[in-house]
């Protein structure tokens, strides 16, 4: 991967929706180099996809809340995020270091929304214990940060 492919990959971070002629602008390219360049790295798997952002409180969905989740001695952590991926509520799970096995982020209408999730969760087979902290604001989700150079 080199500097233009940086440039591209910075570019549809900020707009997915560019097109293959607005990159080539950008970094200097024909049309068709930068639709190689970009299929190139969507075969390689640096690109993994596309797809839209939505504003979660617009869709109803008004407080969001980190839990942490510890597991049971001797449980299966693919068993458990199996299970943990069938709540909708859940938008992402990460697998972390510390006490904590898993943090996730879930979306709710309310806060009662939120107490029902987390009993779901507290009810899932393998986890023992769930920590949850309610977001009061979000300053900013989904930055884009710079690409490091090699």
């Amino acid at each position: 991967m080199d500097a233009v492919d940086r440039q591209l990959i910075q570019a549809l971070r900020e707009n997915g929706r560019a097109s293959y002629a607005e990159l080539g602008r950008l970094v200097g390219l024909s049309g068709p180099s930068v639709t190689d360049r970009i299929n190139r790295l969507e075969t390689a798997g640096v690109i993994t996809g596309y797809r839209a952002t939505v504003d979660a409180p617009s869709l109803g969905l008004g407080v969001t809340a980190l839990v942490g989740v510890q597991l049971s001695d001797a449980t299966d952590h693919e068993e458990v995020a199996g299970r943990l991926r069938s709540l909708q509520e859940i938008e992402d799970c990460w697998f972390i270091a510390g006490d904590d096995s898993y943090m996730l982020k879930i979306r709710a209408r309310d806060v009662d929304g939120v107490e029902r999730t987390v009993r779901r969760l507290s009810g899932t087979k393998g986890v023992s214990r769930t920590r949850t902290t309610i977001v009061l604001s979000t300053k900013w989700e989904n930055r884009v940060g710079e690409l490091p150079d090699d």
